[in-house]
């Protein structure tokens, strides 16, 4: 049977620490932050089911629980999902050597559980099954390619790939998108940690260019995302509300207006208050008194109450009440508290964890 017709694997690396979006990570898997109401995670899945995937591997870290729970079975994204316990975050290739045993032989697509590709998967996998490399990966230029792996091409083919180099040979980053045969488990058995102890998934791809393996690559524009900085979720929110349309599932008093795209999921309260979109309100959650700007989500069971909020995520069971001042560009935790007091303070940019409070003068 030729790769090409063999059965196409999924594997989703969903057991980093988030360093970069610390304090907000501390007790949160990075993967689950949602982007228009919905985790991060769950966009990689459904981009899995949509080209054809149906068996995913999960490779689960401290977090493993939060991520089991969100997850389940994988039924509701039509997916048979297994759970791969990675005890130590030893690198990306490390990731796929210890998941040989549930890909086998067959060809696999490699997604890090916090990227974020607009547009899905469908073209890249379809390409991939038909002229069956090796390896095909993914590039996108990028301003600050000394922060990635870095690809060097040499007429149109990848000759060199390198890990956030200080020179870099190119502008072009390889995203956390990757697709393999079963030669990449010979790259990963053979190659050694790096100096930062991790097995690279630079190094594997460098090891199967100089076996002379067929290394493809594609390049993707502007609809991927690295949602590892704030900056970037942000960005992944507005990406995703700009697609959304009108959905009303929620109560408005004759008090509120409602302008643009908005959806109000179920049981969620508008009393008194204009919501400006694109934005999205969570299940149960009450907005009362406030303006609500466009481009922000505010997750389920949250209340805001005589505020304003614009271009912000606001996770679940979080309370903002009385803050005289916008807050916007700002990225909320879970079970969080901001109160303020009838003075009118300057606006406040905000990069909250779970469980915090702040008092606003």
């Amino acid at each position: 049977m030729t790769d090409s017709h063999r059965e196409l694997k999924g594997l989703i690396l969903s057991g980093g620490k988030g360093s970069r979006l610390r304090p907000f990570t501390y007790t949160g898997a990075k993967q689950l932050v949602p982007i228009a109401n919905k985790p991060i995670l769950f966009y990689a899945l459904e981009s899995l089911a949509e080209a054809g995937v149906r068996r995913v591997g999960i490779v689960v870290g401290d977090t493993q629980e939060q991520v089991m729970a969100a997850v389940g079975d994988g039924g509701r994204f039509g997916l048979e999902i297994t759970n791969i316990e990675q005890p130590a975050p030893l690198g990306i290739a490390q990731a796929v050597k210890i998941s040989e045993g549930f890909l086998g032989s067959d060809p696999f697509v490699l997604y890090l559980g916090d990227n974020f590709l607009r547009g899905g998967i469908v073209p890249l996998v379809e390409e991939f099954r038909r002229s069956s490399p090796q390896c095909l990966i993914m590039l996108r230029r990028v301003p600050n390619p000394q922060e990635f792996g870095v690809a060097r091409l040499v007429d149109g083919r990848v000759v060199g790939v390198v890990e956030k180099p200080k020179e870099p040979p190119s502008d072009l980053a390889v995203i956390g998108i990757y697709m393999f045969d079963r030669q990449v488990f010979e790259a990963v058995n053979s190659i050694k940690p790096s100096a930062r102890g991790e097995l690279e998934i630079t190094d594997t791809i460098q090891y199967l260019i100089d076996k002379g393996y067929d290394v493809r690559h594609r390049l993707v524009g502007e609809q991927w995302i690295d949602t590892g900085k704030m900056e970037d979720i942000l960005e992944a929110n507005r990406l995703i509300l700009e697609t959304l349309e009108t959905r009303i599932e929620g109560c408005v008093d004759e008090g509120s207006k409602l302008h643009g795209v908005v959806v109000l999921e179920k049981g969620c309260r508008i009393v008194n208050s204009v919501i400006r979109g694109p934005s999205i309100i969570g299940e149960e959650t009450e907005i009362i008194d406030s303006f609500v700007g466009s481009f922000t989500s505010v997750y389920h069971h949250s209340t805001i109450r005589n505020s304003e909020v614009a271009n912000c995520i606001i996770l679940e069971d979080t309370v903002i009440e009385n803050v005289g001042q916008r807050i916007e560009d700002s990225l909320i935790g879970r079970n969080v508290a901001v109160y303020g007091s009838n003075r009118l303070p300057r606006s406040h940019r905000l990069i909250l964890g779970d469980f915090s409070q702040v008092y606003v003068p």
